[in-house]
């Protein structure tokens, strides 16, 4: 009698268990199921420097999960910032998980952007330097030329096509240089533009390339007789400077300095080796005065690898100082058929010559 009056609560206790652990089960099977999706919406800035630091941390337990993290930042600022994503997924699912991050990152510099102070608007640093910069420069963006000390003619032009090439430059004087080189005249210049071959003007009626005024004197003396010659503004104007000439950081700034006040650009040719005297003092003018780094066209002699024909010009691998603005490489001297010498020059270049 007494086993029987238990025997209802025992089978009353077992469904009441029963139930319980089948409604647990209801729940945990639902929460498992729930789609985790987290979103860290658009982050822009446009301050000067910015740090940003998204985390992320999903930690799901069940049966299924669907979890989607998306991160989008969009900076505009200036010249520093940090970007740090960090995604952590703890997951223990049994079944089925499919996991999303996506993770974007813009940012856009706003660099401060030097101009030539109360000069032409538009200065031969702004015309892509990336490239001009230590002759960095591929071969699809070198053209190959020439530069003389005589007049050019229909027959020297025919002798060079001949035996060494068709040039895209020709580099020639401004005035004449008594038993060293012809000034170059109105038909020697038409008959280039109309072989389409540009004209690089040079300038070598001195040889002392020392102190601030007679670098400033040069200068004004080049720019006169560009103006009557017709050469047209924003042509750059290069100062030739040997290597047996006495030279300073004075002559350069001074040579600049004037330029930069004319229609014209400055340029500086030399042999611009790190042992050279040239090197030095360019070195020195250019020390603090980025204007003068940025805006000097720099055509050196260095190194000499010897006159070649067109198609077997070297490796476009110029020597000159640091961060100079490359115009181009004369790296063959004195050839025997004809009377030039060698160059390789950035295509850059072509639109500042004549």
């Amino acid at each position: 009698m007494e086993r029987r009056g238990l025997l209802p609560f025992v089978v009353t206790a077992f469904f009441a268990v029963m139930i319980s652990l089948f409604a647990f089960s209801l729940m945990d099977s639902k929460d498992a199921k729930t789609q985790k999706s987290e979103t860290i919406p658009d982050v822009q800035s446009k301050s000067h420097d910015s740090d940003i630091s998204n985390e992320v941390k999903n930690n799901i337990k069940g049966n299924k999960a669907n979890i989607n993290n998306s991160i989008d930042n969009d900076l505009n600022n200036g010249e520093d910032s940090q970007i740090d994503n960090n995604v952590t997924n703890d997951i223990e699912v049994n079944v089925d998980v499919n996991v999303t991050n996506t993770i974007k990152n813009k940012a856009d510099k706003n660099q401060d952007s030097s101009q030539k102070g109360n000069e032409k608007e538009t200065s031969s640093s702004e015309r892509s330097k990336e490239n001009d910069r230590n002759g960095q420069s591929g071969d699809d963006e070198v053209v190959w030329g020439v530069d003389s000390a005589s007049l050019t003619t229909s027959d020297l032009l025919s002798c060079v096509r001949e035996n060494f090439g068709s040039p895209k430059v020709w580099g020639r004087y401004l005035g004449e240089k008594e038993g060293v080189s012809a000034g170059i005249t109105p038909e020697e210049a038409e008959l280039l533009k109309e072989n389409d071959i540009k004209l690089l003007v040079i300038w070598n009626r001195f040889n002392d390339a020392t102190g601030l005024e007679n670098g400033q004197s040069e200068a004004r003396a080049a720019v006169q007789l560009a103006k009557e010659l017709g050469i047209p503004e924003g042509v750059a104007v290069f100062a030739d400077i040997e290597p047996d000439y006495s030279v300073d950081a004075s002559f350069i700034k001074g040579w600049y300095q004037a330029m930069s006040e004319s229609p014209y650009e400055p340029g500086i040719y030399g042999v611009f080796e790190k042992e050279k005297a040239l090197r030095k003092a360019f070195d020195q003018a250019a020390a603090g005065n980025s204007p003068l780094l940025e805006n000097t066209l720099i055509w050196t002699a260095a190194p000499n690898k010897g006159i070649t024909a067109q198609t077997q010009a070297p490796e476009y691998k110029p020597e000159a100082p640091e961060n100079s603005l490359i115009a181009g490489w004369q790296y063959g001297i004195e050839a025997k058929a004809c009377n030039i010498d060698t160059n390789l020059f950035n295509k850059d270049i072509l639109d500042i010559l004549w």
